[in-house]
Parts: structure tokens; C-alpha cells; sequence
């Protein structure tokens, strides 16, 4: 059996070392008598502030060569409302991505439907914009372009007023002076300011965001946060946002709908009332984080789990 080299023992101890500091934080917060955080699993607004309804949603995906599918999403309900800002969350696998996809309009439910604004969604469209993960920037154009880009092709304002809106929104996300740059240019970070700068310029009612933080150190990822909560509170923009991580959630939605797999399905739907902006070590997100770990450490096993695949608590 060959032996693993220096290095990676060191990282395997590290990772050791960091899970067994967790469960003992947990266990020194229950002891010092940490208030009890309040976990809604409900929302109750009015029929009228309802966006976004999928209402018994069921999504399937055939086989290879006619063998079996599969199941992507089952009896999926979920209403998102008007300047909500709801984080999906769960392991891969579980229907996060199918979920946003289908409020895009890139797919069609297999069985239920999906609104908005209490009509059939048939396909894309201006009203509900959409980030990737990846930034999508075309290496062609400069920033000030690729913003333009979008206005373009929607035919939003002549060109001059589209330069104007391209650079109220480049500097709405801290990227004023850059406008001649190119993405190769750029920093990672600064690429995805770029791609949310040229999906706020379309001034959709809806955001749609698939993970677009992932790929960044932790950081920029944390600059970027900050960002999107300013932008939110000054915009009120209905987003949607896809996250593995559970503190990502925390910090940045409304509401949190936890995912489950086998098929997706949505689990629970967890209010964070908790007063904008947020910092990333406030006590109160690390209250609901240790109350959210604890339940799906309940639902999933009796002892802590010090790995859960696809699922992180921390960022």
C-alpha cells in the first residue's frame, strides 16, 4: 500500500482538525446557553405578492438508449414573492439548477406548471435575467460592451443611453474605470462583477443566479456578498439564488428552501429575519447556521456528521 505523501497528510490532519473545531464550537455554544434562534418554516404573504409559482412541478429526464430515466424534481410547490430573495440550497443532484432553469424558461415541466405573474412560463425572457456560474463574458468585447450587450439584444435605448445605463451599473458593482478593459484582463472577481453588472442593466423584475460566487476565494467571494446585499436593498429585485453552501444562504436570503434528493424535493423553508447587512462572523448568522446544522444533522443521523457531500455549512 503506498504511503500519502507529506503534503496531503498535512491537509487530511488540517481538514480533521477543522470538522472536530466545528462540533466543539457547537457544543460550546449550546453550553454557554446560546439564545434560541427562531426558525420559521412557513411564509405567509399576500396572493397578490406572489412572482413565481411552480405548483406540483415534476421534472424527468430520459434514459440512454431507452433505459431508465430519471426523476430530477417530484411534486415540487414553491411560491417566490415580489422582492424576495430566496436561496435554493442542497446537495447536487437535488433540482436546484432544474428549478432555476425552468423559471428562465430554458425547459419545459414535465408534469405541473411554472408561472409567473400568474401566467404559463413558455420561454425566456427580459423579465427574469439570469447569471451563471461561469461569467460568460465574450473575450471580444471590453466591459463596457459586454454590459451593452444585453441592452442590445433586448433593444433597450439607443446606443447612447445604453452607454450611460452600462456605466451606472458598472459603477453600481465598483467596476467604474474598467470600461475599456477586456475580460482577459480582469480578475476572476472582477469578471463576475462584470456579469452582474450586465444583468442588472437589463432592469429585469427577476435575478436569476446558478452558483455565481462558487468558483471565487473566499475573499472576493466575501466582497461580493457585501455588494449584492447593497445592490438588493437599493433595487428590492426579486432574486433567486443557487448555493451548496449553507452560510452563503444565511447570509444573503430572505428565505432559505432546503433541498432533499432522490427525487429533488423541497424540504423546508426556512424565514432569516435577520436586519441588512449582514456581516460573515455576525453572531446571529452563526445562530441560525448552528440551529439549521442542527436539524439536518437530526434528519440525516443521530451524531454530527463531519463530512456531508455536497452540502457545506461554512464559506
Amino acid at each position: 500500500m503506498s504511503q500519502p505523501e507529506p503534503g496531503q497528510e498535512a491537509l487530511r490532519s488540517a481538514g480533521i482538525e477543522r470538522r472536530l473545531e466545528e462540533a466543539l464550537t457547537l457544543e460550546a455554544h449550546e453550553l454557554a446557553g446560546v439564545p434560541e434562534v427562531k426558525v420559521e418554516h412557513s411564509v405567509r404573504r399576500g396572493e397578490a405578492d406572489v412572482l413565481i409559482e411552480l405548483a406540483g412541478v415534476t421534472q424527468k429526464y430520459a434514459g440512454e438508449g431507452g433505459g431508465p430515466g430519471r426523476v430530477a424534481l417530484e411534486a415540487v410547490n414553491l411560491r417566490i414573492f415580489k422582492g424576495e430573495f430566496v436561496c435554493l440550497v442542497g446537495p447536487s443532484g437535488c433540482g436546484k439548477s432544474t428549478i432555476l432553469n425552468l423559471i428562465a424558461g430554458f425547459m419545459q415541466p414535465s408534469e405541473g406548471r411554472v408561472l409567473y405573474k400568474g401566467r404559463p412560463i413558455a420561454g425566456p425572457g427580459p423579465d427574469r435575467a439570469v447569471m451563471f456560474q461561469d461569467h460568460a463574458l465574450f473575450p471580444w468585447l471590453t466591459v463596457q460592451r459586454n454590459v451593452e450587450f444585453g441592452l442590445k439584444m433586448a433593444n433597450r435605448h439607443e446606443r447612447q443611453i445604453r452607454k450611460k445605463v452600462a456605466r451606472n451599473y458598472l459603477a453600481m458593482v465598483n467596476m467604474a474605470g474598467h470600461e475599456r478593459e477586456y475580460p482577459h484582463q480582469l480578475s476572476g472577481g472582477m469578471r463576475q462583477r462584470v456579469a452582474l453588472a450586465r444583468s442588472l442593466a437589463l432592469e429585469s423584475d427577476v435575478l436569476l443566479m446558478d452558483e455565481p460566487f462558487s468558483a471565487l476565494d473566499p475573499t472576493t467571494r466575501d466582497m461580493l456578498h457585501e455588494q449584492l446585499q447593497r445592490i438588493w436593498m437599493e433595487t428590492k429585485k426579486t432574486i433567486v439564488f443557487v448555493t451548496h453552501s449553507l452560510k452563503e444562504a444565511i447570509r444573503l436570503a430572505d428565505r432559505i428552501v432546503l433541498m432533499g434528493t432522490n427525487p429533488g424535493r423541497v424540504r423546508r423553508e426556512i424565514a432569516v429575519d435577520i436586519a441588512r447587512p449582514r456581516e460573515l462572523n455576525s453572531l446571529a448568522l452563526d445562530e441560525i447556521n448552528i440551529v439549521l446544522r442542527r436539524e439536518l444533522q437530526n434528519e440525516h443521523r443521530p451524531q454530527l456528521p463531519l463530512e456531508m457531500p455536497g452540502l457545506e455549512f461554512n464559506i
